[in-house]
């Protein structure tokens, strides 16, 4: 059963769900799937189900769904991203990694040295695609949870927001003493801020201070922000979540 899709419908015993428009079009046109075929279904609050093929008809595509699969690919560490937004794909990079390297949230924000500039509308759309890339990232690595893709705002309205409680608060800074590798094990969550491509300014680093962030890097050199991103989360992981053997 290697195919893996994300529907809205809820998940049940004996439930029968009808597909349409992109999901429907993928099922029948793009996979050629026929009628008796099965895959794997999934909607982010009840797991994973088995279901099968009744129908496949021009506009829609009929599910029934048989039982539930044992699925534990969600990691147990509490990871929040905020990611200053970058340009084009390597935006779309970061929430794909992110969201198989198993991060619970993804906040972008707009900072001052970032390149990319949005306006409400423009924004609503992006979240939506950055959505949308995070739930197609979840079909391909097995995850069951798609990460919660907040609305792009600028940096210092998310610091000046309440944190959250029991949370480790991490702010990449280039040259900072303390790296990623020594900090302590959060007490419950993670939360980590990365910059755009042209880095944070002196202000933001300030204001990210006073927040209650760590300035921590993550060596001697420096790392493009989606390699950044890919790096602190996978060390992360590999250290107090599930890469690598650690539970």
């Amino acid at each position: 059963m290697k195919t893996r899709l994300f529907v809205s419908g809820g998940l049940g015993n004996d439930r029968e769900l009808v597909l349409t428009d992109d999901a429907a079009r993928y099922l029948g046109r793009t996979l050629r799937l026929r009628p008796g075929d099965r895959i794997a279904v999934f909607n982010g609050d009840d797991g994973e189900w088995a279901a099968t093929i009744t129908a496949i008809r021009r506009n829609d595509v009929t599910l029934s769904v048989d039982h539930a699969l044992d699925t534990a690919t969600e990691s147990p560490l509490k990871l929040h991203l905020v990611q200053g937004i970058s340009r084009g794909e390597r935006m779309d990079f970061v929430v794909q990694k992110a969201t198989e390297l198993g991060v619970k949230r993804i906040t972008p924000v707009l900072t001052d040295h970032g390149m990319v500039k949005l306006d409400d509308a423009r924004a609503a759309k992006r979240r939506d695609h950055w959505q949308r890339v995070a739930i197609s990232a979840c079909e391909q690595s097995g995850r069951i949870r798609p990460p919660l893709v907040d609305a792009a705002l600028p940096l210092n309205h998310f610091l000046g927001g309440d944190g959250a409680r029991d949370s480790t608060e991490l702010i990449l800074t280039p040259g900072a003493r303390q790296t990623l590798a020594g900090v302590d094990a959060p007490p419950e969550k993670l939360c980590l801020l990365i910059g755009p491509e042209g880095g944070f300014s002196d202000r933001e680093y300030d204001d990210a201070e006073l927040a209650g962030f760590s300035a921590v890097s993550l060596g001697p050199r420096i790392l493009r922000t989606e390699t950044a991103a890919v790096a602190a989360i996978t060390l992360a992981q590999a250290r107090w979540g599930d890469l690598g053997g650690v539970t």
